[in-house]
């Protein structure tokens, strides 16, 4: 066993073969037989993502998508401002601030995105 624990024997040999397809046992079938707890991550990519362009001057047109802000069209405009600001954050900064916005709907009405007009 200690010559095993130290690894004494020389490559091609028979006790290094032994060692070897030991640990590819051990790597391959503990997995099988035990459960690790290892879960891969979860990313969560957005389906369409936030566009940003410039507005030609010295701000920019943000496309946001009406699933990505917690705002409803009904809410006060503070409530839209702030929803919006909170929700380009992580695109534009923590300085940015929010001009004005304008909701874009589809055919049948209902919200779908969200074009805001910001600067730093």
């Amino acid at each position: 066993m200690k010559s095993y624990f130290y690894w004494t024997y020389p490559r091609g040999n028979f006790h290094y073969d032994v060692m070897v397809t030991l640990i590819l046992l051990f790597i391959f079938v503990t997995p099988h037989l035990w459960n690790y707890g290892d879960k891969p991550a979860v990313l969560d990519f957005p389906r369409d993502p936030m566009t940003v362009a410039s507005d030609g001057k010295f701000g920019m047109i943000i496309t946001v998508p009406a699933r990505d802000v917690s705002a409803t069209p009904g809410d006060s405009d503070k409530a839209v401002k702030k929803a919006l600001r909170a929700a380009v954050e992580p695109v534009a900064g923590d300085s940015v601030f929010v001009d004005r916005w304008q909701l874009t709907r589809d055919a049948a009405g209902n919200p779908l995105a969200w074009k805001v007009w910001a600067h730093r």
